[in-house]
């Protein structure tokens, strides 16, 4: 073989076989700190939707893995939570409740088998949204006439992203670290991080671009009264009393997103061009001075542990739903119950309905659950509303006061169980119908 160098490099342990440390700055290999800006996709997919509601979207910021907003094709509709939901009136069904709902009322209502009530409404509008604060209320609320006339769908605010919420903060920051690496790297003469900073931030902005969004919510033609029951996996019911037109906003019709970029030929062009630009950004960092990798790794580390903090937190704090009212009503004998059975029973007592238990599938359609549906039924209608402090509140304040409703003197398990006996000994040969029963009520013990 002939001589010559190669590029095997041998590495041996120190003396005494110590760890060895770098030992100047110039000894740190930060290459590969352009990793750090495509770290975090789970924590920005987490409030993607809702942050394409909000101006801050347009902010020349840093973010965390940019490329998970860079969508081939973009969503038509927002994510929902698994719950049978039906109209008690209009006989709709669905089985999931729709993002908007969701965030209102919650995923799901705890412990097991609980029952609550609330009444929806839309809120009144506010003057101040029409000038009524800085140019006076009586401007404020002729504006508001105005408005009424012009156009019915400005009396109401819309559902949109709050401004002033952890999601902004995020954006704040991300647009604070990016102008501090600029300055950084002006001050350094860093001519590749300026560069890197300059696509980085740019790229945010045209995924704002690319993705910026409004939500459209179905209207209904009947304005009536209307009752929606939504029963969660975990066996719990949530009555909403509302109208025609909220039932249909949250629960019935699904929300519809209105993008600013309507063409998607042209949101794939932005998002190539994102991609291009991430791509000579992390390019450009990689051949930045050591001493702007040690900047950019911290900017990035601060950025991911504030997404990460932002996605745990729930997100009706990042959605602006002051559209709507919520009030809650209450039953005597508070929210829990230890058997599904009884927690069905307390939700036709909301109700004074049974129509919309076989509509969901709530119950089986047997001769036992439709004679104990009828006993039930007969027994709610002695449920008389109260005016005094709530029982164990969760939409509203302790010590609130609101609509108690009074629960009849009925054992909703105990009727059961008697009117199953009664089944079995009526039957010559019960085994197999008492078999089957059994495995019915079980399912239904369990809440599913």
């Amino acid at each position: 073989m002939s001589g010559g160098s190669n590029n095997v490099t041998i590495s041996r342990p120190g003396p005494s076989w110590e760890t060895l440390w770098p030992s100047s700055l110039s000894s740190f290999q930060l290459d590969i700190v352009g990793f750090l800006a495509i770290l975090g996709e789970g924590s920005v997919t987490a409030n993607a939707q809702v942050q394409t509601l909000s101006w801050l979207f347009y902010l020349p910021r840093l973010i965390p893995a940019p490329q998970a907003l860079l969508w081939p094709s973009r969503p038509e509709k927002l994510p929902g939570v698994k719950a049978v939901v039906s109209g008690v009136h209009s006989g709709n069904l669905k089985d999931n409740v729709y993002h908007i709902a969701s965030v209102l009322l919650g995923e799901d209502l705890k412990p097991n088998y609980s029952v609550r009530c609330v009444q929806i409404w839309k809120s009144a509008p506010n003057p101040s949204r029409y000038g009524g604060i800085t140019k006076g209320k009586s401007e404020g609320e002729s504006r508001l006439k105005k408005a009424e006339k012009s156009s019915p769908q400005m009396v109401s605010p819309p559902v949109t992203a709050k401004n002033f919420s952890p999601l902004g903060f995020v954006a704040l920051l991300g647009f604070s670290l990016f102008v501090v690496i600029f300055v950084i790297s002006y001050v350094y003469g860093d001519g590749m991080s300026i560069l890197a900073t300059i696509l980085l931030s740019v790229l945010s902005t045209l995924v704002g671009v690319g993705n910026k969004s409004t939500l459209r919510l179905a209207e209904a033609q009947i304005q009536s009264g209307e009752n929606v029951v939504i029963r969660y996996p975990s066996g719990s019911f949530l009555i909403v009393k509302c109208d025609e037109q909220i039932a249909r906003e949250l629960f019935f019709a699904p929300e519809e997103i209105v993008y600013k970029v309507k063409s998607r030929g042209i949101h794939r062009l932005i998002s190539l061009i994102g991609t291009l630009l991430l791509m000579l950004g992390v390019i450009a960092l990689a051949n930045a001075r050591l001493e702007l990798q040690f900047a950019w790794a911290g900017a990035y580390i601060i950025i991911n542990i504030a997404y990460w903090i932002v996605a745990a937190l729930p997100p009706r704090l990042h959605w602006d739903l002051t559209c709507y009212t919520i009030k809650e009503e209450s039953l005597s004998s508070g929210s829990e119950n230890p058997y599904f059975t009884d927690a069905l029973w307390k939700a036709i007592v909301l109700t004074q309905s049974t129509k919309w238990v076989h509509l969901s599938n709530a119950a089986p359609r047997t001769d036992i659950w439709d004679k104990w549906l009828e006993e039930a039924l007969n027994a709610a209608k002695g449920a008389k509303p109260n005016t005094e402090e709530l029982k164990d509140p969760l939409f509203s304040k302790k010590s609130s006061q609101g609509t108690v409703w009074t629960v009849p003197d009925w054992n909703a398990k105990k009727q059961w169980d008697l009117l199953k006996a009664e089944w079995d000994k009526i039957n010559n040969n019960p085994t197999l119908d008492r078999v089957k029963e059994a495995e019915v009520q079980a399912v239904r013990e369990k809440g599913c």
